[in-house]
């Protein structure tokens, strides 16, 4: 476990270039705080997926690129926060990407495509089994699930871009899907383009996306669908989530230009906190932007919040290592059954 103490924290008003006291800042990440490197054993191209469960451990991906890692399969790593202790969880992974624990404590991963399962699967932690959630789509195989998020209901929201992979594309569109509680797959947004990273708001009525469209990355016919985005950068998109856990489209809530985003997490006010580039930028839920921390590594991937005493520690992913840092903020979580 390292401490990185050259950190480096802005604060931001909503008109560039105009800071607020350090007092301001304070209010989500107090002075002096450090940011710690708590792992940097990562054997793929880079760390992805971090999630916390029931038990409080800190689960987290680890993705080789085939191209650039050679024929690796991937890991799923299990940290112990308590004795710094990481070991695997699950290898071959399915080329796991995003994960996150439902509300019974059972593990959802999305799984991707270059040699991976392309299909989000559910594991039972007591047993260690698991099932496909979704597999397929109007009979065909998805791009590359890529982050997924769950609602209070209990249905489960999935991102489906193609970044890596040498399997054929079967989809018409990169697109997000959701999971009913009667395991009907329907997809929600077919226009974002490029959905990448996902969170919903602590209230339950607003659904965000980070879309990112990486420059030489796959085109997708789109003649069945109308008003797809054409984006060249980055920008995170909000839309209403309505109670039947359909979805509308609000606006462009923040544009992160040549920057991309990844991965995200939200804390119990809907300040958004984004993965792009090697910086973690911290925004309101109007899209001002209020922080940023810098990584030493790049490029950051995802990020959580923890559960319960970790509720203030954001858990990072960046490279091949996974970091963290107390913050002034609690982190929102559905809440697990009891």
């Amino acid at each position: 476990m390292k401490k990185i103490t050259t950190i480096i924290l802005t604060a931001f008003f909503s008109l560039p270039g105009i800071t607020y006291a350090q007092s301001i800042a304070n209010e989500i990440i107090a002075s002096g705080t450090e940011l710690i490197e708590l792992f940097d054993g990562g054997e793929g191209f880079l760390l992805e997926g971090p999630c916390m469960s029931p038990s409080g451990e800190l689960f987290f991906t680890d993705i080789p690129f085939t191209m650039f890692s050679g024929l690796k399969a991937g890991i799923i790593w299990k940290y112990n926060l308590e004795s710094k202790e990481p070991t695997v969880f699950r290898s071959p992974s399915g080329m796991a990407n995003g994960m996150a624990f439902d509300a019974d404590g059972n593990l959802i991963v999305c799984e991707g495509a270059d040699f991976g399962g392309q299909r989000v699967i559910r594991t039972d932690m007591s047993t260690g089994k698991s099932e496909i959630i979704a597999g397929l789509y109007n009979g065909e195989p998805f791009n590359g699930p890529n982050d997924v998020v769950i609602d209070e209901s209990g249905r489960i929201y999935f991102t489906d871009p193609r970044y890596f992979g040498h399997e054929p594309i079967e989809q018409k569109v990169m697109g997000v899907y959701r999971i009913d509680n009667q395991g009907k797959v329907e997809l929600i947004i077919a226009n974002a383009s490029n959905p990448n990273g996902i969170i919903i708001s602590p209230d339950q009525k607003s659904l965000y996306i980070a879309n990112f469209a990486v420059p030489g990355n796959y085109e997708f016919p789109t003649a069945n669908f109308t008003g797809v985005r054409q984006v060249s950068e980055g920008e995170i998109l909000a839309y209403d989530l309505l109670q039947d856990g359909s979805v509308k489209f609000r606006k462009e809530l923040i544009n992160l230009g040549n920057l991309g985003p990844d991965g995200m997490t939200i804390d119990m006010e809907e300040n958004l906190y984004i993965a792009h580039g090697n910086k973690v930028g911290i925004y309101n839920n109007q899209g001002e932007k209020l922080y940023e921390i810098e990584i030493p590594k790049s490029p950051v991937s995802n990020l959580t919040f923890g559960r319960e005493k970790y509720s203030k520690t954001l858990f990072i992913t960046a490279g091949k290592s996974l970091f963290s840092i107390q913050t002034q903020k609690e982190g929102y979580h559905i809440p697990f059954n009891k």
